[in-house]
């Protein structure tokens, strides 16, 4: 799984933005055909502190609302989750990210020799990320009424 906008800041930078207000989100959308409904998360986004994170969601809350409603009977209740985390910000996944980044081997993020000697560069396994985010969604999903 892919972090969109982490590519030029160092470890410590994005830890500065977090303690500022930034946070790791993913988004939701769904795609309906009929008798099937697709539910699906977007990439993982890191939010700088001060930028508006439904913004960010407003392509895939258009995806939900314009392809989302055909499915029967999901494709109604899928949607309006969906379009329901968008608007509200997304799903903070900031506590897994970082939970994941000090306990997990990693891929490393390509950097250059002056920031590897100011600070480690954050690693991130895409396999850890991709469970602790599904698992998250699980869990606020299954304490969703409707």
């Amino acid at each position: 799984m892919k972090i969109i906008g982490i590519e030029d800041l160092t470890t410590d930078q994005i830890h500065r933005e977090i303690a500022n207000g930034g946070k790791f989100v993913f988004y939701q959308y769904c795609v309906s055909a009929v008798l099937v409904t697709f539910k699906r998360t977007s990439d993982v986004y890191f939010l700088r502190a001060g930028q508006h994170s439904a913004v960010h969601g407003l392509p895939f809350t258009l995806i939900s609302l314009v392809a989302g409603w055909w499915g029967i009977p999901w494709g109604p209740i899928y949607t309006i989750q969906s379009v329901w985390t968008n608007i509200t910000g997304g799903r903070d996944v900031t506590p897994e990210i970082l939970a994941q980044q000090t306990s997990s081997p990693a891929e490393p993020v390509e950097s250059t020799p002056v920031e590897s000697a100011v600070s480690p560069p954050l690693r991130l396994n895409p396999d850890v990320l991709r469970r602790e985010v599904h698992t998250s969604a699980k869990r606020q999903r299954g304490s969703l009424a409707i």
